[in-house]
């Protein structure tokens, strides 16, 4: 392959690097044509655009909007590695008010005994109660030791008067076999209050060997009522930390889907909280809110929940480490539970589908310019255009044309002028052209090309053949857009201090 630096059919591309980067992270100004090696790079010990905290990681997410303080408390299970024996992830949360700037609230509901039932703490969510002006977070209780006689998990709930200072009741286990549910699969609590004043509980589960989505009900989110099955879950999924709400004319589940090769954060629509419940067809016959099956994001996103300050609504998710910090090693088995805390700007388009698109604070952050070699050219197929070192955070934003339906380029990282192994973010085509699909491959000389796993899901290739690309970057986390209708989120280590390039796989960009 050779650089090309011609001609003018791309339009401009900017490279933004954060405005505030540690003084041992910046990358001394060097002639940029002349350095072909890799730089090593390390980790950020806290990371903040995409939160992770000094010590540990970010697991499941439960964001929740106080109207009180106007700001987004984002309560999270937190990830020592190694964690305590038998009693692990407490729930701790950070405060945002822009979904981009983060103030750590430290520890907020701590484990139970190595004994008792929430000796591991489980997903769930918070709902403030107007009846007695309490906030109400509801979680998942896992039992250490699971036998024959007892529950390997359980709902149980903290109460609050400012969404801060929690204190358990241990009165309170609601247990799946008491409902004729799992004894051991019993999670996720979803609590929402519709307009006649009732509150929902819905809870992930098993009924038998069927993944179902259970409801209670209540009015004073202290007795509640078993409703019976809300909806079954297609086929043999099971849908993890499900997120409920309405959004203008629509009523959404966001879910995560558990099966290792379908492990990606999808939803469902309805009209009504009853045409929700029918959009999977009793388990056997869903129907798909859009044309690509309700997928919002890669495999590089997990456990995503949302919450609304009425104005924006934001889904945060974790993006997984890798054991070894490997780029190749992205299927179930090789990934770490937890990670950074990644979010996006939820778009609902005029016909109630949803996508995710960039956050305006996050944008924002990086506000350093750096100016480019070249900012339009002209590339055939085999070439490709390097560019400069990355810092440790960044904004790529480029717009890429293609010349027909069928041609593929990629976006490259860790890269340097000797033909060396490299990663690409490849936008490639597929059905003929009428579709694309991001996938992530290991280039360059021995490299394994195509990284299973990873790749992203199908969407419409758009009529003019025009990309415009945003790609945010904090040390290993990247998240791309795609004309605010596609959303790619992966970590690919080794980044920062290295180049990155734009790249023509076939045809002509």
């Amino acid at each position: 392959m050779k650089k090309n630096l011609i001609i003018l059919t791309m339009a401009t591309a900017s490279l933004m690097l954060a405005g505030c980067q540690p003084e041992e992270y910046n990358v001394p100004e060097r002639d940029w044509t002349k350095v072909d090696s890799i730089f090593e790079t390390h980790e950020e010990p806290m990371q903040t655009t995409y939160y992770k905290p000094y010590a540990g990681y970010c697991g499941d997410v439960m964001p929740y909007f106080d109207a009180q303080s106007k700001s987004f408390f984002v309560y999270y299970l937190q990830d020592f590695r190694p964690n305590p024996d038998g009693t692990y992830h407490p729930i701790w949360g950070v405060r945002t008010t822009d979904a981009a700037h983060y103030e750590s609230m430290g520890e907020l509901i701590h484990c139970g005994g190595y004994n008792e039932q929430d000796a591991a703490l489980g997903t769930g969510s918070v709902i403030y109660c107007d009846e007695d002006q309490t906030y109400y977070f509801f979680y998942t209780g896992n039992k250490n030791i699971q036998t024959d006689f007892n529950n390997a998990q359980a709902v149980q709930y903290a109460t609050s008067k400012d969404g801060q200072t929690w204190n358990k009741n241990i009165a309170f286990v609601l247990r799946g076999d008491d409902y004729g549910y799992s004894k051991n699969d019993f999670r996720d609590p979803e609590l929402v209050k519709t307009d006649d004043g009732v509150y929902h509980m819905f809870i992930s589960t098993y009924q038998g060997d069927k993944g179902v989505l259970a409801e209670f009900t209540s009015k004073d989110c202290r007795n509640w009522e078993h409703k019976g099955i809300f909806l079954k879950m297609m086929w043999d999924r099971f849908y993890e930390c499900p997120n409920i709400f309405q959004m203008g004319d629509y009523w959404y589940l966001i879910y995560s889907d558990q099966t290792g090769f379908m492990r990606k954060v999808q939803y469902f629509k309805g009209t009504s909280l009853e045409d929700l419940a029918a959009c999977t067809g009793g388990g056997d016959t869903p129907t798909w809110p859009d044309d690509h099956e309700g997928f919002l994001d890669s495999r590089g996103l997990y456990a995503g929940k949302t919450a609304s300050d009425g104005t924006n609504r934001y889904l945060w998710g974790w993006c997984p480490t890798r054991k070894g910090k490997n780029n190749t090693l992205t299927k179930t088995e090789d990934l770490d539970w937890a990670g950074n805390m990644v979010c996006h700007r939820l778009i609902q388009h005029e016909d109630g589908t949803l996508s995710l698109g960039a956050i305006e604070a996050i944008d924002k952050k990086y506000d350093k310019a750096t100016e480019l070699k070249t900012t339009t050219l002209s590339l055939k197929e085999g070439e490709f255009n390097l560019l400069h070192r990355l810092g440790y955070h960044n904004h790529l934003s480029c717009t890429v044309k293609t010349d027909a339906a069928t041609d593929n380029f990629a976006i490259s990282f860790c890269r340097a002028q000797m033909d060396t192994i490299f990663y690409s973010t490849v936008v490639n085509s597929e059905d003929s052209g009428a579709k694309r699909k991001i996938n992530f491959e290991q280039r360059g000389k021995g490299g394994k090309g195509f990284i299973e796993a990873i790749d992203g899901y199908m969407f419409p290739t758009p009529a003019d053949n025009t990309y415009k690309i945003d790609i945010y970057t904090d040390n290993s986390v990247m998240v791309l857009y795609i004309n605010d209708n596609v959303a790619y989120t992966n970590r690919v280590y080794g980044m920062p201090r290295n180049y990155w390039s734009i790249d023509c796989l076939s045809g002509s960009i």
